[in-house]
């Protein structure tokens, strides 16, 4: 059963754009979108398991310039 992440994620002023573009050349992101409240950008991953999603985060989204802050939500059931 694949693992499935949304990553709540804050960008530094005016990187919004550049860092939406970065991640969706992720392969594992799924869905990338531009939102308003206390996250500039909701993404949706899916990993075959929790490990991949971490590799995801650490070697994919930690190397994407402009990204001040994320918070990741394992989905528990789908």
């Amino acid at each position: 059963m694949a693992a499935r992440a949304y990553i709540l994620i804050e960008t530094a002023v005016g990187k919004t754009h550049d860092v939406s573009d970065a991640l969706k050349n992720l392969p594992a992101m799924k869905t990338v979108d531009t939102v308003t409240g206390p996250f500039d950008i909701i993404a949706v991953a899916e990993a075959d398991d929790l490990p991949g999603v971490g590799d995801l985060i650490t070697d994919g989204m930690h190397s994407v310039p402009g990204i001040v802050k994320t918070v990741t939500c394992l989905s528990v059931r789908s």
